[in-house]
């Protein structure tokens, strides 16, 4: 059901309910927390900075595997509240508890090693008695505007790098699915007793453009039409920012694929969530050889899956509902256009009598003139598309404004890899769909406009979360160096003569002479 805004009284300030989508009851309300809340949680965590920094690395992984613990002590209570405040099933939910445990352990072991001081050989003749250092100092306060579809995964994917980078974050999380991250900054600050460098703001669009304003550095997830606007504000404050926007990503199922793997996959990689993904597979492309077979087998493997939210622990559901009626909407309105164009219902495509939920629905006879084809559907479709050969399967996954995630699918690796080159998207799983983006050491880019800059990557992770300070100290002490005040002539003379024999590619110039043309 649609977060519903009510109106200030007298009694308080204005409350935001959270509806569970799969039944409409509801679960909780929040406050609307606005400007003044946002400015009041930022002077906090600027104050509580400056010591979390000087914990260093080792100090800061502390207390992260001191949070790890309570997430795994929580955990039923952690799933709970995120299947009551998005309707996802059991199993869902439950994925983005070891998405929180994988990244603490990764940047908890390794953010000494990214971070440590790097020392940078000199060059030059200046330079034959310098040391040359940089540093990694954290960005004091970084904001995270994270969205709706995973409440848990979502935060730990950019704070636990920023975190153990030395910074202070503020969150706001959606207003659809506030509790999840509410209730993990609840246990961060009071039962594993951390230092105050983690608040989670609610509120709706105004209180998401004030922590904009108050931060040194933005980290965003969500629509690209949302990005733009994020952008264009960093770029007036002359902040940086971090941007993870829409994804169509592609499937291509090549001849010599094998298709019970790959059907799985696709069955997977598009109803996850209930294709509220990012990177869900959004699109599929199958040669004309293997067409009918991948069909046939991926739409029994959808029509098997089980709908519905299921009773805590249980694990009688595969898939959720939507999560906000806005998002229903989009879908309903594909594959109603698909339809109306042409493209034939295998199996689902309808939204249930009650709560929010769609059936995962398999499309076939489809093109690019259909919206889900061309635009983020972000729900449990998957349109399937007949191509004649590997050319023309490129040339259509590349007709996107996205460029996200994407899946080439051949049992040979040569072929496979000659097909991911040609494509364009910021990841290419090869016979596997989704997983780079779990894959921690691997930089997640979206190119286009599928968003601006990396996450993960190794050290790259959290040193985007660092500014980069380069020290310049002595090898050996000079009471002056030799190009100070006064200029003397001998000296000065001498000085340019040393930079045409070590800068010059030949004898005539290092000699000071000027060739013969």
């Amino acid at each position: 059901m649609t977060t519903q805004v009510q109106e200030q009284t007298a009694k308080g300030p204005v409350l935001i309910e959270v509806r569970c989508p799969a039944d409409g009851r509801l679960v909780a309300s929040v406050p609307d927390e606005g400007p003044e809340g946002v400015a009041v949680a930022a002077k906090r965590l600027r104050e509580a900075q400056p010591a979390w920094e000087d914990l260093g690395p080792d100090g800061r992984a502390k207390y992260m595997f001191r949070f790890l613990d309570w997430i795994l002590d929580n955990e039923k209570h952690l799933v709970g509240l995120m299947q009551e405040e998005t309707g996802k099933s059991w199993g869902d939910a439950g994925l983005e508890v070891a998405m929180a445990v994988d990244l603490i352990n990764y940047y908890g072991k390794h953010a000494k090693k990214f971070l440590a001081d790097r020392k940078v050989k000199s060059w030059g003749a200046v330079g034959m008695t310098k040391n040359l250092r940089v540093f990694a100092r954290p960005y004091q306060l970084v904001g995270m505007l994270t969205p709706w579809n995973g409440p848990l995964g979502g935060p730990m994917l950019d704070g636990v790098p920023a975190l153990m980078a030395g910074c202070a974050v503020l969150f706001k999380p959606s207003e659809f699915t506030p509790l999840t991250w509410a209730e993990a900054t609840r246990g961060w600050l009071e039962e594993v007793n951390a230092p105050p460098v983690l608040a989670s703001i609610t509120g709706g669009p105004e209180t998401g453009a004030a922590v904009v304003e108050a931060v040194d550095m933005v980290a965003f997830t969500g629509s690209t039409r949302t990005g733009r606007k994020i952008a264009a504000r960093a770029g007036d404050r002359l902040i940086p920012c971090s941007l993870e926007l829409g994804g169509k990503d592609a499937m291509i199922v090549l001849s010599d694929a094998d298709l019970e793997r790959a059907t799985s996959a696709a069955a997977w990689g598009a109803m996850w969530n209930s294709g509220q993904i990012c990177i869900s597979v959004e699109r599929c492309y199958v040669e004309e050889p293997v067409y009918d077979v991948f069909v046939e087998k991926v739409t029994q493997k959808v029509k098997e899956l089980r709908q519905g939210m299921d009773p805590d622990g249980s694990y009688q559901t595969d898939i959720g509902s939507m999560e906000n009626a806005n998002q229903l909407a989009i879908v309903e309105s594909h594959v109603a256009d698909a339809v109306r164009k042409g493209a034939k219902v295998l199996t689902g495509g309808k939204r249930a009598v009650t709560g929010l939920f769609f059936e995962p629905t398999v499309l076939v006879d489809v093109d690019h003139s259909m919206q889900c084809m061309r635009d983020e559907t972000f729900g449990p479709t998957l349109p399937i598309m007949k191509v004649a050969n590997e050319k023309e399967a490129i040339q259509l996954a590349n007709d996107s404004p996205y460029g996200l995630s994407s899946s080439v699918w051949s049992k040979d690796r040569k072929h496979a890899d000659r097909v991911a080159r040609q494509i364009e998207a910021g990841a290419v799983n090869i016979n596997n769909v989704m997983i780079s983006t779990f894959q921690l050491p691997l930089p997640m880019s979206g190119w286009k406009t599928s968003g601006v800059g990396t996450r993960s990557g190794g050290a790259t992770g959290i040193l985007k979360y660092c500014r980069q300070q380069s020290v310049v100290s002595e090898k050996i002490h000079l009471k002056s160096e030799p190009h100070w005040y006064p200029y003397r002539q001998k000296s000065s003379e001498l000085q340019a003569r040393m930079v045409r024999l070590l800068g010059a590619h030949d004898w005539q110039r290092r000699l000071g002479r000027t060739p013969k043309r």
